[in-house]
């Protein structure tokens, strides 16, 4: 009697479903204005990298050209070149009218000895120059370093404490709702700029001054506490419409976590809120620098931004010095509409209506 080997019926793999994110990029893909925006974000953070490195716009301090020097496109100002110099009158003793004037002799032979380096300087620059002759063009880099970072980090900060506070308060309810709803009143009741004014003036000169004593942090930390309150009252509002609907009980059901509810199955179907808010919180924090720098609570005056370039371009306006507001103007303008025009594709692409 013969044995029959029976062989083992394979199954073929099941196709894996893509993720959220997945799908979300491959969404965004097909979004033209969408990608050309992120290339041009991508840019500026690159922009940003080298000039933290140091690559690019580490000498906007230096005295490179003619104070005001204009643009290439407006070219060089036409200047007198010969200076004249009145000359004394011939047969004149300038010792009768100056006791010092037999020393003069003497004076200008021990300064012909000492040598000189002529620093030869530019009449006019791509982007012009500034009232003591900086390139604008690399202060408008550096400055994009300087803002970019902070209205990105402040506004990351105030999304990530807005995000957590509202899903802890609409999720759970309860005594940690009403504790969340109270803190929130408290940084509402008081006026948005005034809040801001009142931590500017703790961080340069309470008691926290010593420890945030220069660069940048103050004003991220600054911004992201008093930014965060509009972002929780819209995550509060979706958490509380989420939290009782049939994806996030089918979840509990089969042993998800109340963190793996929270993060990991609603927050990606509101994460298009958040993204909103995120692009909104980036171009409102970036004008508050250009607001505190003016004001002389921003980055130290040892740094550029863009708004210590608006603070500068100010005064130069009344001479007709116009290039260093059309730089700083240009790039910001540039930034901000290509990030939100980026968020706006994302936001799109990341909704669970338009899937």
């Amino acid at each position: 009697m013969s044995a029959v080997l029976e062989t083992p019926l394979v199954l073929p793999p099941l196709p894996k479903s893509p993720g959220v994110w997945a799908q979300a990029w491959s969404r965004l893909r097909t979004d033209r204005v969408g990608m050309v925006s992120l290339w041009v974000v991508l840019a500026f953070l690159v922009l940003v990298l080298l000039a933290q490195f140091g690559v690019i716009g580490g000498g906007w301090q230096r005295e490179a050209a003619v104070p005001f020097a204009p643009p290439h496109l407006v070219g060089a100002d036409a200047r007198e070149a010969d200076a004249v110099v009145a000359a004394p009158p011939p047969n004149v003793d300038l010792s009768d009218v100056d006791p010092l004037a037999p020393r003069y002799a003497e004076w200008q032979a021990r300064a012909d000895k000492v040598k000189t380096v002529a620093t030869t300087r530019a009449t006019t620059l791509p982007f012009g120059a500034d009232r003591i002759g900086r390139d604008v063009l690399d202060k408008a880099i550096k400055g994009a370093q300087v803002s970019i970072l902070v209205g990105i980090a402040a506004a990351f900060l105030a999304t990530l404490i807005g995000t957590v506070l509202g899903a802890l308060a609409g999720y759970f309810g309860g005594k940690l709702g009403d504790l969340l709803e109270w803190v929130y009143n408290v940084f509402t009741s008081v006026p948005y700029i005034l809040l801001i004014f009142a931590l500017a003036a703790v961080f340069k000169s309470g008691p926290l001054s010593k420890v945030f004593s220069d660069g940048i942090v103050p004003v991220v930390i600054i911004l992201g506490a008093v930014g965060w309150t509009g972002i929780y009252r819209l995550v509060r509002a979706e958490y509380i419409k989420h939290r009782n609907r049939e994806y996030v009980r089918a979840a509990e059901a089969i042993g998800a976590g109340h963190g793996a509810r929270m993060f990991g199955h609603i927050l990606p179907n509101i994460s298009h809120v958040v993204l909103v808010q995120l692009s909104l919180h980036v171009v409102s924090f970036i004008k508050a620098e250009v607001i505190l720098s003016f004001l002389g609570l921003g980055v130290p005056i040892d740094m550029v931004s863009w708004g210590t370039m608006l603070a500068e371009a100010q005064t130069e306006l009344v001479l007709g010095k116009w290039w260093q507001l059309a730089a700083a103007t240009a790039f910001m303008a540039t930034f901000v509409t290509a990030f939100a025009l980026l968020t706006d594709a994302l936001r799109d692409a990341m909704d669970p209506k338009l899937r």
